[in-house]
């Protein structure tokens, strides 16, 4: 898979920094902000952010994953979002304009919860296979309990025997096969690959169990009553970590939606339908700048 070239640049939110990946548009329309999911890093958002065409495409490293350092105030939903309204506001400084903000996976819990409580910073939302699903209930709720042993054991362990668990490669490789969806094989050692190479990019093992737990307690359905403005919703039908269900069910609940259901496809959206998604990000996003 080929994807357009970005450039590094290091961001500065007081003592803390941020690497983030731009990938070039027209400074004349608004820059998107894309925020990636749990374990990866700004790659996973490669494929949808290269795929956009005419408009600035800003992803960031979250803290504790690849090359930016985690935050001192921990890996809790909190501090995820005020570090993200800090670096919304050094980016709106920067461009002059206020990003759009996009959120997959456990990004989308990050970014809903910032519309949430800072509206006016948030005119618009888009998120991509949003968790909808407590992952502490339902069906998934033992799978659940055991991934989060084995993140706590991985951190109370020795570092070399803990890092071994934690970045072990056919644990990573069963995580990506849970996920992918694809028929197509050159697709399929591209999602694998991708995993392999940038799933264990995490900074120490106490901050990823501490954002995995903070990815399992929370959904974007918390804050559902409190997302007014306009949002996009994109999802896959076959998605098992965020079922279409009751994603279905949060869209129903917003006041001003626009939902793309993608049939075929699972979880890795942004790997297996970047282009369907990144079109209607585009189309979204016409017109609001």
């Amino acid at each position: 898979m080929r994807t357009r070239p970005s450039r590094r640049i290091e961001l500065r939110l007081g003592s803390h920094t941020t690497s983030a990946w731009v990938h070039p548009g027209d400074p004349e329309h608004r820059p998107l902000l894309m925020v990636h999911g749990f374990r990866g890093d700004h790659h996973g958002m490669d494929l949808i952010a290269g795929d956009i065409r005419g408009r600035e495409v800003i992803v960031p490293d979250l803290p504790g994953f690849g090359r930016t350092p985690p935050l001192e105030s921990g890996s809790g939903l909190k501090s995820f979002v005020d570090y993200l309204l800090a670096l919304h506001a050094e980016i709106t400084r920067l461009r002059q304009t206020v990003p759009i903000m996009v959120g997959h996976s456990f990004g989308s819990i990050i970014v809903s919860h910032l519309a949430a409580a800072h509206p006016e910073a948030v005119p618009e939302l888009v998120l991509i296979n949003p968790i909808t699903s407590p992952a502490l209930e339902g069906s998934a709720r033992f799978l659940t309990a055991l991934t989060r042993i084995y993140y706590s054991f991985g951190a109370w362990l020795p570092e070399r025997p803990g890092r071994a668990l934690l970045g072990n490669r056919l644990i990573v490789r069963a995580m990506s096969e849970v996920m992918a969806t694809t028929a197509d094989r050159g697709l399929r050692r591209y999602v694998h690959d991708q995993h392999a190479q940038h799933f264990s990019s995490f900074s120490d093992r106490k901050s990823l169990a501490e954002a995995f737990a903070t990815s399992v307690e929370h959904t974007v359905t918390e804050v559902a009553a409190d997302l007014s403005m306009p949002t996009l919703v994109i999802a896959g039908d076959r998605d098992t970590i965020a079922p279409i269900g009751p994603t279905r069910a949060f869209v129903a609940r917003l006041s001003d939606v626009e939902f793309v259901e993608l049939p075929g496809v699972g979880h890795l959206v942004h790997y297996e339908r970047s282009a369907e998604a990144a079109a209607a990000i585009m189309s979204f996003s016409a017109g609001r700048d």
